[in-house]
Parts: structure tokens; C-alpha cells; sequence
């Protein structure tokens, strides 16, 4: 007679229930579950199921304690310990339900098995028709409540092993053992007791079936939102890297224009001076070289970033129509802007205040798209309001200010994904500067920012008059600062 090979029965064995059932039986007799956890809200009824449960587990003890002790017969202690014991058994389903289920079915079968032997121990028929057999009524009912509670708490696997246990000890009493059977007397014909094994199982295995779909309806819905969390993370962060590509293209093109010019300039030098020595000449056309290939990698890395968008190269939006050798807008456009502003149905105004220094092209570039954002914004989230532009001119840099008055009326659902401060953010901080944005006490909503004009505001602990100055109205955003806006009424 052959053998089968060694790997084949490792797979028969692999394949057997009895591992499986050996990893139930292990989960059953670890008490490993997290206790019922408190309502949320309102604070002051945290603990209202605990308090229920346990309202309800003193009530069928008592029940239970009466039921076995008289209509069982048993007495004390016996009687009184098993109704004792399945009282509290649902108190402590609610930090433990393993070792709950244990305690429930233990007293349970003890009873009955008691019950059992004492019919059969009293010679001669017993006085009137036996109890509800082998599970008295308080007895299912918390059976049941012990069950509910451990589906609620463990794995669905857990729930069904401690269903099938209870239902096979069941078996055992009522369909191996028999029930506590005596010939009944004449005055009271029909069976000596009531079964109840079988409604036990269906009240049993109705009570699994709840708690477990409740326990996937509440992973569900955790899975969801943790999920949901997830993506809006994801979605901001995604946010963050497109407005900083789109960033990058732009200050691309500011960088290429430099270095086009020191490239020109490099080569024209020579022109310039009388009779150039050849270390001159040399130098400038090593300037010039590096210069041209620094451009050339610069127009490399431009054209991947544009090649994400053909369509919209500079990330702008469809339909805006900048072609990729459009020089970048400054402040010089913005008349241009706010024109366009108010032929889209805003109320503009523009107010510039300080001497008007040169800025660098990077701060111009920032500061006309945050207004352009900001305008944006308004046009979507604030139809009908009147908008104001505030340009003030330090020597330290610029502050961008645009404060838009209340809505006349609801703002129609956007598409959008409400990003458009991350990139203002985003520039800011690359030069910097400080962002505020803040809503009025009149209903409208502020933007302000303050860009350096030549690179990241010092830190030294003593402002000039200037600095001094920003930072007053970046920290106050006065309401006084917004009034006099064309249909704004301060409350």
C-alpha cells in the first residue's frame, strides 16, 4: 500500500477545519475585547448605555434568582447563585464579553443539569407541570444580551464559535440528555416542562446576526471617514505640489529672462572696453558659455513642467489664453486686471500708496497673482460685491491688501476645490512675506499680504518704522480699514 507524498498531506491537513476551529476556540478562551465604548454627545449622558445595561442585568437577576430557586426547585444557593451569576454576567459583557458568555452559559447548563437530577431523584411524580427547560426565560434573555454585546465587540468569526458552542450545549442537554421527564400526574396532563431549546437557538442566532451586521455598519462607516481623511490629505497635498509646479514654471521664465541678459551682456562687454586684455575676453565668454547652458537645462525643465498641460502651460486655468512665450504679468498689467474685473460684474477700486521702488521680478510676479486669485475668489464666492485693491510701497517690500464687501446674493455652488489660498501661501512664503486672511465683521473677507522686495524679511528683534508699521496692520486688520466700501453697512 503506497503512501501519499509528504507535501500532499501537509495540504490535506493544511485544508482540515480543525485549525480553524482550534483558532476559535483560542480567540473564545482569551478575553480579548475593548470595552463598549460611551456616547459621544451630549457629554452628560456619556455613560447612559452602561447605566441601562446594567439596570437591566439587576432586573433579570432578580428574575432569574426567583425563577430558579422556585420554579426550578433548586433553592439556595444554588438558585440563588445561578440567577446571581447571569445577572452578572451582562454587567461584565460590557468590559469583558468573553468571560461574560463563559459565566452565562455555565450557570445556564449547571441549572438545567441540576434540574435535572433532582427530578430524577424525587421518588413519585412532582405537583403541577415543570418549568421552561433547558432555558428559562431570564436565562435567554441574558444569553442574549451577553451574545449581542460580544458580536458587537469581536471579530464575526468569535461571535459565530460562541453562537455554535451554546447552541451545541443546548443539543446536549435537550436532544442527548433529555429533558427532566416524570410521569405527570392526572390533574395535570401534557409534558412535565416546557422546551425551549429551540426558540434559545433562534433568539440566539437573531441576536448574533444584529450585532454583527452593527459591527460591520460601525467598521464601515469608520473605514469611510478614515478613508475619507485619507484622500483629503492626499487631494491637499496633490494641491500643494501642482501650485508649487506652477510656481516653478513661472519663476522659470523670470530666471531664463536673466540669464538671456547675462548671456547679452557677457558678450557685448568686450565691445565696451578699449583694447580688452585676452583674461577678459576669456573670462566674459566663460560667463557667457555657462550662461547659454544654464538657459538651455532651464528650457529643459520648463518644457517638461509645460508638457503636463499643453493646453494650459502656465497652469493658469482653460481658456485664458497665454501663449508659452508670453512674457510673465507684473504690476504693470494690473489696470488690465481690474478692467477685466469689472466688466465680469465687480465693483472695483485700486488705491496705491508710498513711492513706487523697483521691486524684482519674482515680488511683482507674486503680488499680481495673489490679486488675481483674490479677485477670483470674489467673483465666485461674493457676486455683486464691491471690491477694494490696496497697494502700499515700503522700502523694505510691498503690502497686497484686497478686501471684498458682503454678497448681494448667494454664491452659486463653485467647482472648485477651495485651493486658492494654499497658493498664495505658498508664494508668500517662498519670498518671505506674511499672509492674513480673515473674514469682516461686515460679511466680506480679507487678503493681505506683505511681500520683501529683495528676498526673506530679516529677523532682527528691532522693526524699523516700516516693519513696525505692516505688522500693525497685519496683526489688527482693523474693521475701520474696510468701511466705505460701496454698499457696505457695518453692524
Amino acid at each position: 500500500m503506497s503512501r501519499a507524498p509528504r507535501g500532499t498531506r501537509v495540504q490535506v491537513l493544511a485544508r482540515s477545519p480543525f485549525p480553524f476551529l482550534r483558532g476559535i476556540l483560542a480567540e473564545l478562551a482569551v478575553p480579548a475585547a475593548a470595552p463598549l465604548p460611551p456616547l459621544s454627545r451630549p457629554r452628560w449622558l456619556r455613560r447612559l448605555p452602561h447605566v441601562v445595561v446594567c439596570v437591566i442585568a439587576l432586573g433579570l437577576g432578580l428574575a432569574a434568582m426567583d425563577e430558579l430557586s422556585d420554579g426550578y426547585r433548586l433553592g439556595f444557593p444554588l438558585g440563588t447563585v445561578s440567577g446571581i451569576a447571569l445577572g452578572a454576567a451582562i454587567v461584565l459583557a460590557l468590559w469583558r464579553p468573553v468571560p461574560a458568555w463563559w459565566l452565562s452559559l455555565g450557570a445556564t447548563v449547571v441549572a438545567a443539569a441540576a434540574r435535572s437530577d433532582m427530578v430524577a431523584a424525587v421518588p413519585g411524580p412532582m405537583p403541577g407541570p415543570g418549568p421552561d427547560w433547558p432555558w428559562s426565560t431570564p436565562a435567554i434573555m441574558a444569553q442574549a444580551f451577553v451574545l449581542f454585546l460580544l458580536a458587537l465587540r469581536l471579530p464575526t468569526r468569535v461571535a459565530v464559535g460562541a453562537l455554535s458552542l451554546t447552541c451545541l450545549a443546548t443539543y446536549v442537554l435537550q436532544g442527548l440528555a433529555g429533558g427532566p421527564s416524570y410521569p405527570p400526574p392526572a390533574m395535570f396532563p401534557g409534558p412535565s416542562y416546557h422546551s425551549t431549546g429551540a426558540l434559545a437557538v433562534v433568539v440566539f442566532a437573531a441576536v448574533v446576526l444584529l450585532g454583527t451586521a452593527l459591527r460591520g455598519r460601525r467598521e464601515a462607516r469608520t473605514q469611510l471617514v478614515e478613508q475619507a481623511s485619507l484622500t483629503e490629505e492626499e487631494r491637499a497635498r496633490r494641491t500643494v505640489l501642482e501650485e508649487r509646479s506652477r510656481i516653478a514654471r513661472e519663476l522659470h521664465d523670470v530666471v531664463a529672462h536673466h540669464m538671456s541678459v547675462i548671456s547679452i551682456q557677457a558678450q557685448v562687454a568686450p565691445h565696451l572696453v578699449e583694447n580688452p586684455t585676452e583674461e577678459l575676453k576669456e573670462n566674459l565668454e566663460g560667463i557667457r558659455q555657462n550662461a547659454l547652458e544654464a538657459l538651455t537645462e532651464l528650457r529643459r525643465v520648463l518644457g517638461v513642467l509645460r508638457s503636463e498641460n499643453p493646453e494650459d502651460p502656465y497652469g493658469l486655468g482653460a481658456g485664458v489664453g497665454v501663449a508659452p512665450d508670453a512674457p510673465q504679468p507684473t504690476l504693470g498689467r494690473l489696470d488690465a486686471l481690474v478692467e477685466n474685473t469689472r466688466a465680469a460684474g465687480l465693483d472695483v477700486t485700486t488705491e496705491i500708496t508710498g513711492e513706487q521702488l523697483p521691486l524684482a521680478p519674482g515680488v511683482e510676479l507674486s503680488a499680481y497673482r495673489i490679486i488675481q486669485e483674490a479677485l477670483s475668489n470674489a467673483l465666485r464666492h461674493a457676486p455683486g460685491s464691491a471690491v477694494k485693491v490696496e497697494l502700499w510701497h515700503f522700502p523694505r517690500g510691498l503690502q497686497v491688501r484686497v478686501v471684498n464687501s458682503r454678497p448681494e446674493r448667494p454664491a452659486p455652488p463653485s467647482p472648485g476645490a477651495g485651493h486658492g489660498l494654499l497658493g498664495m501661501r505658498e508664494r508668500v512664503a517662498m519670498l518671505g512675506g506674511t499672509l492674513v486672511t480673515s473674514k469682516t465683521s461686515c460679511g466680506g473677507f480679507a487678503v493681505a499680504a506683505f511681500l520683501p522686495g529683495n528676498g526673506p524679511a530679516p529677523t532682527d528683534d528691532a522693526p524699523t518704522h516700516d516693519a513696525a508699521r505692516t505688522d500693525d496692520t497685519f496683526t489688527s486688520l482693523p474693521d475701520d480699514t474696510f468701511t466705505g466700501l460701496p454698499g457696505e453697512e457695518t453692524p
